[in-house]
């Protein structure tokens, strides 16, 4: 079979050697609460690169303390966390992938000690803290917070930046009229909370060379929520400014009820990708070869991004070539039982 899932792909100065991306997906694993890389990272991320993938996005990683998801979240607020992170993308270079980072912050979902911050003062839901409403001068730092970010994953050899505008997290909590009631110039109309997810991407494109991408929730699942309509305009936005890729998600900024089903998020990747004519990737059970070819040929998504297929199996790569007939080269120490 003549597969374009396994066909190489440029994006800008970087060339992935097929169209499979291990989705981000946060391992809560850092052992002293300092962000620091322990062995499980090393583990878990360079047997994805040994079983094929051609871009791994490590999981969201803080831009800041007050950022962290969680307590145990993986850093990039200090200097002393470029060692470790370049550690890891060396041996993930070394084993055929290219290392992304996924660069955030939780804003009002930080589940940690302390304050919390987020565009306004609302809480994700009853059981959460209150975040503090970011003053303009919090707003400037946290730029510049992801401005060094992409600085320090430059140095720690990154070859690709996405910027997490999904899930409910602090850039799509700005994007979003259900948690963004601000009334001065971020909030109070569509252009006001773009300027956030603007004045990050101004501050990261003078540093970062590399192709960068946005991971967005492009359905908020809510009557008064974002759909993909709205990011159509977003992306084009985004598109102006330089943003390589479109990662196309969709839900977390509110509770609500989602219909899942096999690909349930490729039609708003479609959707984005010929709306703001930009490359997109497209994520959610995503589980197999046929599957994954599908989208890639039928130009619903330049690239597919596996998340818990990739838990089950390091070398789903390998069980999806198997599944379209296509041959891949195989680790060396692999080739007796790859072949």
């Amino acid at each position: 079979m003549n597969s374009k899932l396994f066909s190489p792909l440029t994006i800008k100065n970087v060339t992935l050697n097929n169209r499979i991306v291990m989705s981000p997906m946060c391992m809560y694993s850092c052992e002293k609460e300092d962000g620091m890389v322990t062995p499980w990272h090393f583990t878990h991320y360079v047997s994805r690169a040994v079983g094929g993938v051609g871009l791994i996005i490590q999981e969201a990683t803080a831009v800041t303390p007050q950022g962290r998801i969680s307590q145990r979240d993986l850093g990039i607020w200090d200097d002393v966390h470029i060692e470790g992170l370049k550690k890891l993308t060396n041996e993930i270079k070394e084993n055929g992938a290219v290392p992304g980072i996924q660069l955030g912050h939780a804003g009002r979902k930080a589940e940690i000690e302390g304050d919390i911050i987020a565009p306004s003062a609302i809480a994700f839901n009853e059981h959460s803290k209150v975040p503090n409403e970011m003053s303009v001068a919090q707003i400037q730092e946290t730029i510049q917070a992801f401005k060094t970010a992409a600085e320090r994953a430059k140095e720690a050899g990154y070859e690709v930046i996405e910027l997490h505008g999904a899930h409910g997290y602090l850039i799509n909590q700005f994007l979003s009229p259900l948690c963004n009631q601000r009334q001065d110039e971020y909030g109070g109309n569509a252009t006001n909370r773009y300027r956030f997810l603007q004045e990050i991407i101004e501050a990261v494109k003078p540093v970062w060379n590399g192709p960068l991408f946005v991971r967005v929730s492009a359905n908020e699942y809510h009557q008064d929520g974002l759909t993909a309509d709205d990011y159509i305009t977003y992306c084009t936005l985004m598109k102006e400014q330089g943003v390589d890729l479109i990662d196309v998600s969709s839900g977390g900024v509110v509770q609500a009820r989602i219909n899942i089903y096999p690909g349930y998020q490729v039609p708003l990747s479609e959707k984005i990708k010929h709306g703001s004519d930009i490359p997109t990737g497209a994520v959610g059970l995503i589980t197999s070869g046929l599957q994954a070819e599908e989208i890639i040929q039928s130009e619903r998504a330049d690239l597919v991004f596996i998340a818990r297929a990739l838990l089950r199996d390091p070398y789903w790569p390998r069980s999806a070539a198997e599944e379209l007939r296509v041959s891949i080269e195989s680790p060396v120490q692999y080739e007796r039982g790859w072949r």
